[in-house]
């Protein structure tokens, strides 16, 4: 994929997305995540395992660029980047994922 192609991947999956997760199959920091929204009541999150992309560097990097972070996972929730597994794990904790999340449970 071209760099512009892997810019309206990156783009349209989250724009097309209330809550998009960027992640690795293996990473255990993404599967806190992924059980994080599951117990926040997120349903059906678009997941993105990188690891199963052949152009997996090339979206990691797009993400890289956009976040200023450069390790999985990106969770994004309405166009907006909230943070990794940890972040979102804390997030949760603190009530604030609730808060984000509030209007999107059927996502």
């Amino acid at each position: 994929m071209t760099a512009n192609a892997v810019r309206g991947f990156v783009k349209s999956a989250i724009s097309a997305n209330r809550v998009a997760l960027f992640s690795k199959s293996y990473c255990p920091y993404c599967n806190l995540a992924k059980d994080v929204l599951k117990k926040a009541g997120v349903r059906k999150p678009f997941v993105i395992e990188l690891d199963h992309r052949n152009d997996s560097q090339d979206v990691q990097a797009e993400l890289t660029s956009m976040t200023s972070v450069n390790t999985v996972p990106y969770v994004f929730v309405d166009n907006e980047y909230i943070g990794g597994g940890t972040t979102i794990a804390e997030l949760f904790e603190s009530g604030r994922l609730d808060e984000i999340l509030s209007n999107h449970r059927d996502t």
